[in-house]
């Protein structure tokens, strides 16, 4: 059985690597790649165990309009392997201090998928003076297992149970060290008024393998962050039915546009 989250395809890794760059945060070394130039600078962070080739189909298009980067946190991609158990408050400094030692002060578009949404909201927050705008792409949240619970209690557990146990044995347990204690994570009014968009796959499932892929599911899954979203003034909401958990790799062209969006929305 497959987690939700576990999406960490490592796909154009050799393409990727040969462009990408090392920096050292806290004596680590951390992989990233920058391209284009621009006033207004974009950061994509994959999700899960994945690295920045999660972000190839987008990376280059988005070097044509304006400074974007990507990278591979710790533990990821071609970053330094370490084995420690992180929350996304870690996570979220250590994106800090990434950005501080490639040289980048002023505030950014913070792109984030899946998992990432978890250290998207906490830096938001923390770090307001940081981030220009936000998108979250098929963002994790921490009513997402409340949704399987709501469905039906008694399979709910069994299917978490399992894909607990999935996650360790897939490497995952540092990122989702924290996403299992459901607790609550920054909101409107505690991220700041900025431009913010989500992107939530509501597509069907023919043979659903867990009840958060069942119709029903996909239908709360909308609601649940388009009414999250609904609560910024600059909020923006973007269903579709196109795509599965990786819209960047299944609608490039869509995600472009809003990012290029968000963008206009920065310079304005």
């Amino acid at each position: 059985m497959k987690s939700w989250l576990i999406i960490g395809l490592f796909l154009f890794s050799n393409a990727v690597s040969a462009a990408a760059s090392m920096v050292k945060v806290k004596n680590y070394d951390v992989e990233y790649e920058m391209a284009g130039s621009g006033d207004v600078i974009v950061l994509l962070e994959a999700g899960g165990a994945a690295g920045l080739s999660d972000w190839e189909p987008i990376f280059k298009d988005l070097a044509k309009i304006t400074t974007v980067i990507r990278y591979s946190r710790l533990g990821n991609g071609r970053s330094y392997p370490l084995k420690k158990n992180y929350s996304s408050e870690e996570y979220a400094e250590e994106a800090l201090l990434f950005l501080k030692s490639i040289n980048i002060n002023k505030p950014i578009v913070y792109v984030a998928h899946s998992y990432v949404a978890y250290i998207a909201r906490i830096f938001a927050a923390r770090y307001p003076d940081k981030v220009a705008a936000l998108m979250l792409v098929e963002p994790a949240s921490e009513h997402d297992v409340d949704i399987m619970r709501e469905i039906n209690l008694a399979i709910a557990e069994q299917e978490i149970a399992q894909i607990k146990v999935d996650d360790l044995a897939n490497g995952m347990s540092n990122q989702y060290l924290d996403f299992w204690a459901k607790r609550p994570l920054p909101d409107y009014p505690q991220i700041p008024d900025i431009p913010v968009s989500v992107i939530a796959s509501i597509k069907k499932y023919k043979e659903p393998s867990v009840l958060f892929f069942s119709d029903r599911a996909r239908e709360m899954w909308g609601k649940l962050h388009q009414d999250w979203v609904n609560e910024f003034p600059q909020g923006k909401i973007i269903l579709t039915e196109e795509s599965y958990h990786h819209p960047q790799f299944d609608e490039p062209q869509m995600v472009i546009r809003e990012i290029k969006e968000l963008i206009g929305k920065v310079k304005h």
